[in-house]
């Protein structure tokens, strides 16, 4: 207990010296807004209740998000705010109490991108220096240039949301790239016939088609989807199901950038390489690539110590830019320390009405 106390003691005393202000949101949060952002996946891990209007709510299964909503509820969301946390978090786990500590920080509305994101980073370095973490290993990603990539494919809607949201998952994007080829199938089944019929007609003839074959049948929608739903997912399996010249080139590009992995500078010198043999226009996530490192240089952060993986990402949806994760050497095991990034998309889906520039960590001090 009492090096529990030391080391939050440590880290608010740390935060309150780079001028980040304390906060603790409501423990119990609307559990909708993160089955929203994170997904349906997190429901069994949250421990839910509910208030006598009948709103489910949970308890807070992390910080990020209940900061960011505190953010926007007290000013302009457009606005400069620096928060730090340090307080329990709830998540139901195979092992160990489903109640833990987080601390970490989060850096809204900061416009000079890149020294933003050098900045969080560094701060997390030294967090794990006063933690007593000797070796890390460090991982380093950038869903920018990942999107940047996929944007210029010029793949068809459906194959592109679909591989946007694998990013981070390398194997199931493997499976994904597999079956754009025409090769193996990933866990979606394959398009049926009625699908393949309306491959090729516009949205509102699918969805008349389908209502008049519902009505011809006598079978009613389930599950609260509608004729609109049911109309969207056929035309998305057809198009999952077929490929041709461009969706094989597709992958080819892709799977040659997800490989792409090294010290940040091997890595920049192989992704103008591929810029350049793609003629994929990357200059400006690359750019930012550049003035990132700089960045990280100017702050005195060996390079050399930190390994970009093209095909590493976090996951949630609302993450834009460069992303992190730090282990440790000794004990890998454990999972990642720290885990942080860039979400400039977050405060806009919670409201904020446009996207505000964000990025900060967070800290398992259950795995130390």
């Amino acid at each position: 207990m009492n090096e529990t106390r030391t080391r939050t003691d440590g880290l608010r005393e740390l935060f309150a010296e780079t001028d980040y202000t304390p906060v603790e949101p409501a423990i119990l949060q609307p559990s909708r807004v993160f089955l929203d952002l994170i997904g349906e996946d997190i429901r069994g891990r949250m421990y839910l209740s509910a208030d006598q209007a009948g709103e489910e709510l949970c308890l807070r299964p992390d910080y990020t998000i209940p900061v960011c909503r505190q953010h926007i509820a007290d000013g302009d969301p457009a606005r400069a705010g620096r928060y730090s946390y340090c307080g329990k978090v709830f998540r139901q786990r195979p092992e160990g109490t489903g109640e833990f500590l987080q601390a970490g920080v989060e850096c809204l509305g900061r416009t000079d991108l890149e020294t933003a994101d050098a900045d969080i980073f560094a701060l997390a370095l030294t967090a794990l220096d006063r933690l007593g973490v000797a070796e890390p290993m460090i991982q380093i990603g950038d869903e920018a240039l990942f999107r940047a990539v996929l944007d210029g494919l010029g793949l068809p809607a459906a194959w592109h949301r679909r591989l946007g949201d694998l990013f981070g998952e390398r194997a199931e994007l493997d499976q994904a790239i597999a079956r754009m080829r025409g090769g193996a199938q990933d866990t979606a089944p394959a398009a049926p016939a009625l699908a393949r019929a309306l491959e090729g007609l516009d949205p509102e003839a699918a969805r008349g088609a389908v209502a008049e074959l519902l009505a011809l049948t006598g079978l009613r929608p389930i599950g609260g989807r509608s004729t609109e739903d049911i109309a969207e997912r056929m035309l998305e399996q057809a198009a999952l199901a077929s490929h041709d010249v461009t969706t094989d080139r597709a992958a080819d590009v892709l799977s040659r950038f997800l490989d792409i992995s090294g010290t940040p500078e091997e890595a920049l010198a192989a992704l103008e390489r591929f810029a350049a043999d793609t003629g994929l226009d990357l200059a400006a996530p690359l750019a930012r690539f550049r003035d990132r490192l700089a960045a990280l240089d100017a702050r005195g952060i060996a390079l050399d110590g930190l390994r970009f993986s093209a095909d590493f990402g976090r996951r949630l949806d609302y993450y834009t830019g460069f992303v992190f994760e730090i282990h440790s050497r000794s004990n890998p095991e454990a999972g990642q320390l720290i885990g942080g990034g860039r979400y400039d998309k977050l405060l806009a889906l919670l409201g904020a009405g446009a996207h505000v520039p964000a990025t900060g960590f967070s800290i398992w001090l259950d795995r130390l």
